[in-house]
């Protein structure tokens, strides 16, 4: 499986300079151009289905995967079991054929009442700015979901009214599943170099640098396709770098810099990595597949990579396979890459937003995620309380579920910006392979952030 956010083409497709309609109830110029498009107050929020009247509730989504697509059609009968005047009519399609679908649907008169939104920049940031996603922090604070959820969780759906700013302001989306990048391990081969698995970044290193003089390759990456190495570099640079700078570049929000030196120390540590062999011979000439198939097959002795890779790898190597959030970073606290599955929103123009916020509510709820669970997902509540007793799949829910409690779950680095993937691609695949010192690396992602921010 792939994970990559997706940037930038449904803003086009969806013709966001037209001016949004407003949401039911709202004022005449909360939409357009000044951005937010207005939700209720909470005190005005209908939290009883069974008030609401019959309604045939428009729900599209991309849950399309046997496991995803099984929990998500248990929670509608069991849904419409407990309300019975509410009908879903659902849409499912693929992630690709909904990133087509959704500006379109937004900026024309037949809309959904739940929608799936890819919560990146180019995607919900410009939807929010153009006002055609509705403001869902009164149904928050009526259904309670910041007592349910974390901070970290929630504001990778956060954005201000008119776009600017990712990670703080109202609230537009509520997700079902987590993801996080962490360390998988072997433990025979840690076993055989007489090592345990790392506590400390500084012990990390030193296994890396054991492991080679053992004759074994210490990491493994193919990053031929450039996004894979975000996923390597965002965990490292947790160690030199604070995680509220992290976020701040990660959001695409002003007042960070690239080129300071905890950036390029990060920088330099994945050059030296590159320059030793650490990743093997040439890790930007391997396929993303290709290399963690490798890594199944003997390769390697670590491979630091996101969540979804687990049960396919466990697959084959069974319990030899492990899994570790990375160790405590320049914070003292656990922090790495992760995020959320697609979160769910409701559109400005939907007929049925009190409908629609109880099912999003019902689908993010404690049975949800225990069926979840009980599907093969990873729930991005209550996951080391629902970890199966054994394999990497127990590892993984409770690396997500201290990381997102008790540490910092840090955005992905591509969700700065609509073009920051392919210049952070670019370039961490550069620093690696020695054609571009880390300092000219951080110059360059600089640039991308800073005229960014710039306009924003």
């Amino acid at each position: 499986m792939r994970r990559r956010t997706f940037l930038g083409s449904t803003a086009v497709a969806g013709g966001l300079g037209l001016l949004a309609a407003c949401a039911p109830g709202s004022d005449s110029g909360s939409g357009g151009s000044d951005g937010g498009g207005s939700g209720p107050a909470a005190g005005d929020v209908e939290t009883d289905p069974s008030a609401m009247g019959d309604v045939t509730l428009k729900v599209w989504d991309q849950e399309v995967r046997g496991a995803q697509n099984d929990a998500i059609e248990a929670l509608i009968k069991a849904f419409e079991k407990d309300n019975p005047n509410i009908t879903v009519k659902r849409v499912k399609q693929s992630f690709d054929d909904l990133q087509q679908q959704t500006g379109l649907a937004l900026s024309g008169n037949d809309v959904p009442d739940v929608l799936q939104v890819n919560n990146a920049r180019g995607d919900m940031g410009e939807f929010v700015k153009a006002g055609q996603l509705t403001d869902l922090s009164g149904y928050a604070e009526a259904y309670g979901w910041a007592d349910r959820f974390s901070d970290s969780v929630l504001s990778k759906a956060r954005y201000s009214a008119d776009g600017v700013t990712f990670g703080e302001g109202s609230l537009w989306g509520l997700p079902q599943t987590g993801e996080v990048c962490g360390i998988y391990y072997s433990a025979a081969k840690l076993e055989k170099l007489g090592a345990e698995p790392p506590t400390s970044w500084d012990e990390l290193f030193a296994l890396v640098e054991k492991a080679q003089k053992a004759g074994e390759q210490p990491l493994v990456l193919g990053n031929l396709e450039q996004w894979p190495a975000l996923h390597v570099f965002g965990p490292l640079q947790a160690n030199f770098v604070p995680t509220d700078e992290i976020t701040t570049l990660a959001m695409g929000n002003a007042g960070a810099e690239w080129t300071d030196d905890p950036n390029i120390q990060a920088l330099t540590q994945l050059a030296d990595w590159g320059s030793s062999g650490a990743f093997g011979d040439s890790p930007n000439g391997l396929a993303y597949d290709t290399a963690w198939a490798d890594y199944t097959k003997g390769t390697g002795v670590l491979l630091i990579g996101g969540s979804w890779l687990g049960p396919d790898m466990e697959a084959v190597m069974g319990d030899d396979l492990r899994f570790m959030a990375p160790p405590a970073g320049a914070d003292g606290k656990v922090a790495t890459t992760g995020g959320t599955g697609l979160p769910f929103g409701i559109p400005a123009q939907a007929a049925n937003p009190d409908a629609a916020a109880a099912y999003i509510d019902y689908i993010t709820s404690d049975t949800a995620m225990e069926l979840i669970a009980d599907n093969g997902g990873m729930p991005v509540l209550r996951t080391a309380e629902l970890a199966p007793k054994s394999g990497v799949n127990k590892d993984i829910y409770e690396a997500f579920d201290a990381v997102s409690n008790d540490g910092v779950l840090l955005p992905y680095l591509d969700y700065a910006t609509p073009s920051f993937a392919d210049t952070a691609g670019a370039a961490l695949q550069e620093v690696i392979g020695g054609q571009a010192d880390p300092a000219a690396a951080a110059e360059t992602l600089q640039k991308d952030y800073g005229d960014f921010t710039k306009k924003a």
